[in-house]
C-alpha cells in the first residue's frame, strides 16, 4: 500500500492510502465531497551513514575476492583487553 497526498480547494490536502499505481489524478474531498487534484511531492530518501556504507562495502567486496591472510598475527602485538575481566579467559 502506498499514501497518496490529494488537495482539496476548499480543505486543504490530505492523504490516501491506494495499492501502488492505482492512485487515480482526482479524488473525493471526504469533507466537503468536491473534487481534489493529486500533489505529486519529493519520495523520502534516506541516506546512508559513512560507516554502515564502509561496512556494506566490505561485505561486498569480500564475497568474491576475500582478503588472504599471510601469517597469524603475532601475540605481541596483540593489544591486551579492555575489560579485565577478558584477561581471565581461555587463551588458545
Amino acid at each position: 500500500m502506498a499514501i497518496y497526498q490529494y488537495r482539496c480547494e476548499k480543505c486543504g490536502a490530505f492523504d490516501v492510502s491506494r495499492p501502488i499505481g492505482t492512485a487515480a489524478a482526482a479524488e473525493v474531498c471526504a469533507d466537503c465531497g468536491g473534487a481534489a487534484a493529486r500533489v505529486f511531492g519529493s519520495p523520502y530518501l534516506a541516506r546512508t551513514s559513512r560507516p554502515l556504507a564502509r561496512a556494506l562495502q566490505a561485505q561486498e567486496a569480500s564475497a568474491d575476492e576475500p582478503r588472504v591472510v599471510r601469517r597469524a598475527p603475532s601475540r605481541e602485538s596483540a593489544a591486551p583487553p579492555a575489560d579485565p575481566r577478558h584477561a581471565l579467559l581461555p587463551r588458545p
